[in-house]
C-alpha cells in the first residue's frame, strides 16, 4: 500500500485541519504542565533525580493529555476502550518516556560533567524533555487519528490484522 495514501490522503479536509489545531493546542496544554511538573520536581524542590522527576512528569501530563485529545480533538465520548483507546495510548506515552529518560539522563550527565549550575542543570534538563516528546509528536498525531480515536477504523489491533492481510 502507498505509504503517502495510507497516511496523507486523509489528512485534506477541513475535520482533519481542526483535529490538527485542536491536537496541537492539547500538545501545548500537556508540555506546559508536563514542564511544569518537571521543573518543580527537579529544578525547584531537588526532591527527586532527573530520570525520577521525569517519570513524574510524564504521568501527570498524560492524564488531561488523554481526555483532551479524545473528548476536544477528536471528538469522542462515553466509555474509553481499554484495547483500543488506553492501552495504545499510554503505549505511545511510555515510548515518548523512553526517550525522554534517554536525553533528560544525558543532559543531566553532560551539564554535571560540565560544571553547571543546577539552574542550568534543569534547564537542560526540561529542554532534553521538550526535545524528545518534540521527535514523537507528528508521528503521535497520525497514530491518534488513524488507529487510536477515528470513529472509521476499529482500534489498533483490528487495524494491523487488516494489514497483514495485504
Amino acid at each position: 500500500m502507498n505509504l503517502y495514501r495510507l497516511f496523507m490522503g486523509k489528512y485534506r479536509t477541513s475535520e482533519n485541519f481542526v483535529r490538527a489545531f485542536r491536537y496541537s493546542v492539547t500538545s501545548g496544554v500537556s508540555v506546559i504542565i508536563g514542564q511544569a511538573v518537571l521543573f518543580i520536581c527537579f529544578g525547584l524542590s531537588r526532591r527527586f533525580s532527573a530520570t525520577t522527576s521525569n517519570v513524574i512528569a510524564t504521568a501527570v501530563s498524560a492524564v488531561p493529555a488523554y481526555y483532551l485529545n479524545r473528548a476536544w480533538a477528536w471528538g469522542k465520548s462515553g466509555r474509553s476502550h481499554f484495547w483500543k483507546e488506553i492501552f495504545p495510548f499510554w503505549g505511545l506515552a511510555f515510548l515518548g518516556l523512553g526517550l525522554s529518560l534517554y536525553t533528560v539522563s544525558f543532559a543531566d550527565t553532560f551539564s554535571r560533567n560540565h560544571l553547571y549550575s543546577h539552574m542550568q542543570t534543569a534547564l537542560a534538563v526540561n529542554f532534553a524533555s521538550i526535545f524528545a516528546f518534540g521527535v514523537l509528536w507528528v508521528a503521535k498525531f497520525f497514530i491518534f487519528n488513524k488507529f487510536i480515536f477515528n470513529s472509521d477504523t476499529p482500534g489498533v489491533v483490528s487495524a494491523l490484522e487488516s494489514s497483514e492481510a495485504l
